[in-house]
């Protein structure tokens, strides 16, 4: 059994008219309208609480919540600002010792420029090498940081494994240098004339054939004689025929012995240099005339003078 409703509808547009609606459609028809009721009154509260948190917004709470922004972004640059400073210190701390580095290679390539005898305009390590090229700004790109620390790196590597190689080289040429300050090379007078070579000759007081043990040196008197290597003085004084005598002896065995000297300015147990004056050109001893008699024996056994003099 239903039960029926008469219900009356009015338009501006249409006639007044009757029609029947049933209770099941009129539940439907309320449901609608309170759906449509409840969606409506939750979208005005919702527009309610925007308008309300923008007017809230508005108040000094806007202000609050903005400083608190700002002092959030000022804290994070502070320590970005923290990171590059501790970035650059660090840039700074290693290129120092790339700078310390360079300038100890500075100075052991005068040095070895110096030992080594070379051209000092040809290897002038005060002046930056001489590079150049063509600007291409199409292909260049800036360095990124990491990319520069690791160069940075590398090249700290680099120049300590030249400057320990360099170092060894330094060594070498020292040592080299001096040996050849300990061995006999060079003349024993800057001025002179080899007037009696080493070997067999005729005795310039007998005319017999006897053999000369050394080398005559013929010069101006009293020109200085030089020792021509480093050593300890075993003989200074008039010995025999060699008239005033100084014999020094180095190392390898080696000894050289300067005659006929005017005057002698060594002791024995002295301890020479290479060009050192030890003495003066004389005529004493078994002479006839103002010379040096330069002799060098290796190991007690006589040899010939002619090669070291060409030594320089």
């Amino acid at each position: 059994m239903y039960v029926v409703m008469k219900i009356i509808f009015l338009s501006r547009w249409y006639q007044a008219g009757r029609g029947a609606l049933s209770v099941p459609g009129l539940g439907l028809f309320l449901g609608v309208v309170f759906t449509a009721f409840i969606s409506g009154s939750l979208w005005l509260g919702y527009e309610a609480g925007l308008r309300a948190a923008a007017d809230k917004l508005d108040e000094p709470a806007l202000t609050a919540m903005l400083e608190e922004q700002l002092d959030s972004q000022r804290r994070e640059l502070e320590l970005n600002h923290k990171k590059m400073r501790s970035h650059l210190d660090a840039l700074a701390l290693r290129m120092g010792k790339l700078q310390s580095h360079i300038l100890r290679l500075d100075a052991l390539g005068e040095r070895l420029t110096e030992v080594g005898e070379l051209d000092p305009e040809e290897f002038n390590f005060s002046e930056t090498p001489a590079r150049g090229g063509l600007e291409t700004p199409d292909g260049s790109s800036s360095i990124e940081l990491s990319e520069l620390l690791s160069d940075m790196e590398q090249l700290t590597r680099t120049l300590e494994d030249r400057e320990y190689k360099l170092n060894l080289m330094e060594d070498m040429l020292l040592n080299n240098r001096v040996l050849e300050e300990l061995k006999p090379a060079g003349r024993p007078v800057k001025k002179g004339w080899i007037s009696s070579r080493y070997g067999y000759r005729k005795d310039p007081f007998s005319g017999k054939k006897t053999f000369h043990h050394g080398v005559d040196i013929a010069g101006k008197k009293d020109s200085a004689v030089f020792a021509v290597a480093s050593g300890i003085v075993t003989e200074a004084g008039k010995k025999g025929g060699y008239g005033y005598l100084v014999e020094i002896r180095h190392v390898d065995g080696y000894v050289t012995r300067y005659g006929h000297n005017s005057k002698i300015f060594v002791e024995a147990g002295d301890l020479v240099s290479k060009g050192d004056r030890i003495g003066s050109m004389g005529s004493t001893g078994r002479s006839t005339g103002p010379h040096v008699h330069f002799e060098v024996a290796r190991n007690r056994k006589s040899v010939n003078p002619t090669k070291f003099l060409k030594k320089q």
